[in-house]
């Protein structure tokens, strides 16, 4: 059986310790708080707590504010999306109508760091565990940058999470290090943030505390815990979740939510425990189908298909006599938009009410991903509105790009028809008539000459087993270097002795 937290003075006393706690802690002084909030289970709990809390304080001593953040990552579980954002919309009226010093900010990732404009905008192939790009970008930018501009204005700030110890022995140990560490009472310090501390006041509560206390203590801002419960339930693959009334009753405290673009999970879980256990959440099934095509497979070749040999700076790096695969080609980028803009018109015609203005991409998105694809990347033909309309069936509802194109869309293709299959040479021609579009309009030309070079360095080759033998002379020619330098210095050693 696993240890309560409640076991030594029992439920209510404990709450109510706690609750002093958060009290004398906030009374103690100036530093404001900022609230980790993920509509998730633990993070629901350790809100709950600081809002009873901070009820039980004069009004004229709720003078330091504390800041509710979610992050947003726009690809998450349309489901936990939806939660959150009308929990975030009912937390923000019930604290101005009770006069508790709580707002609540919905966080979203920088337009240049979201998932589609990365993927499918510059080519990022889907994350991986030796490719983790996505966690830093979607996730922790958008809350460093909402902390570190609340300790600007503060001096410091003392940061409330969810964490628990029972979440797994990395967390523990983590924890139990940073705990001895501690500052003050129950404050630790921010291993990655300067002048800011954490609060993890349920660090001891097991799975089924956190549920037996959200099931005996209701909501204080109007949501109801048991639709909470219901949530975990359908996303429990045996679809086991009872209402925990005590510590003996098994909860279902294991379920994830996250990302629906997730590939850094063997498979989403919780997605597809929904939809086997709900009915109604058959209209989910085509994002799961989209996820689990992201997902390469565990084998040498995965998605090399897909990827061009060069890195996303034009070099061939080999790896056991192999080019290691770079960004995903234009035809896989278009393939992957189509795909999302497809699945976003399924959800829309046959997902329920409150999904059917979903946006799986953003317009804003769409702009960027056509500005790289045309400005960074100089594929002047402008395929996405095509791309788009095909996919909908609709107009496409952007502006026009017609100052960044070299050719038009019959000139291009006639320019694709002359280079036949050498592709190539394609590239590198409509590269070199991008570039030098680009310069046109420039008083000084600086830097022209050097895009020209950069543009030849990267298409210059005759195909893919040409570049990779080039590659192959130029590592054979640097180790013979590197062995010639080597016998060179230790006859030189010979010669001193």
């Amino acid at each position: 059986m696993v240890n309560s937290a409640f076991s030594g003075s029992g439920f209510k006393a404990t709450i109510a310790g706690l609750m002093s706690e958060v009290t004398q802690l906030y009374g103690a002084d100036e530093i404001p708080w900022v609230i980790g909030y993920s509509g998730g289970k633990d993070s629901t709990a350790v809100l709950q707590l600081i809002w009873l809390a901070l009820e039980r304080i004069p009004q004229d001593k709720r003078a330091k504010p504390v800041y509710v953040i979610s992050t947003d990552t726009l690809v998450e579980n349309p489901i936990v999306s939806l939660w959150v954002a009308k929990s975030l919309e009912t937390m923000g009226e019930a604290a101005k109508h009770k006069g508790l010093p709580i707002t609540a900010h919905k966080l979203t990732p920088e337009l240049e760091n979201t998932f589609w404009v990365n993927m499918i905008g510059r080519g990022y192939p889907a994350p991986r565990p030796k490719f983790r790009w996505c966690t830093e970008r979607l996730k922790i930018n958008p809350s460093t940058k909402f902390i570190r501009s609340v300790v600007q204005d503060y001096g410091e700030a003392i940061l409330v999470l969810g964490s628990r110890k029972a979440e797994s022995a990395a967390r523990t140990k983590v924890m139990e290090r940073f705990e001895q560490e501690r500052v003050r009472d129950r404050l630790s310090p921010n291993g990655s943030l300067p002048n800011s501390y954490v609060y993890t006041p349920i660090e001891d509560w097991s799975n089924d505390d956190v549920w037996l206390f959200l099931m005996q203590v209701g909501n204080p801002w109007g949501y109801n815990n048991k639709d909470l419960l219901t949530m975990y339930q359908g996303a429990s693959e045996d679809g086991e979740c009872p209402l925990v009334v005590d510590t003996s009753t098994p909860s279902c405290g294991d379920s994830r939510f996250g990302c629906w673009v997730c590939t850094l999970v063997e498979k989403d879980r919780s997605m597809q425990a929904m939809i086997q256990n709900d009915e109604e959440k058959e209209w989910m099934l085509p994002l799961l189908e989209l996820r689990n095509e992201l997902d390469p497979p565990k084998t040498l070749e995965a998605d090399r298909p897909l990827r061009d040999f060069r890195r996303m700076n034009g070099a061939v790096q080999l790896f056991f006599d192999r080019p290691i695969p770079g960004p995903y080609k234009q035809e896989a980028r278009e393939h992957w938009l189509r795909r999302v803009l497809e699945v976003q018109l399924h959800l829309r015609e046959n997902g329920p009410e409150d999904v059917r203005d979903i946006e799986l991409i953003t317009l804003k998105e769409l702009e960027e991903i056509r500005r790289i694809w045309v400005v960074d990347k100089h594929e002047i033909e402008d395929r996405l509105p095509l791309v788009y309309e095909e996919a909908t069936g609709t107009s496409y509802p952007g502006g026009f790009f017609d100052e960044h194109l070299a050719m038009g869309a019959e000139e291009m293709e006639l320019l694709r028809e002359l280079c036949a299959s050498d592709e190539i040479h394609f590239q590198l021609v409509r590269e070199l008539l991008s570039v030098e579009r680009q310069h046109k309009s420039m008083l000084r030309r600086a830097g022209l000459f050097k895009a020209l070079e950069q543009s030849l360095l990267r298409n210059f080759y005759s195909d893919e087993e040409d570049a990779i033998g080039r590659a192959r002379q130029r590592r054979d020619a640097l180790e013979a270097a590197q062995g010639r330098l080597s016998e060179r210095t230790v006859s030189s050693e010979q010669d001193l002795q």
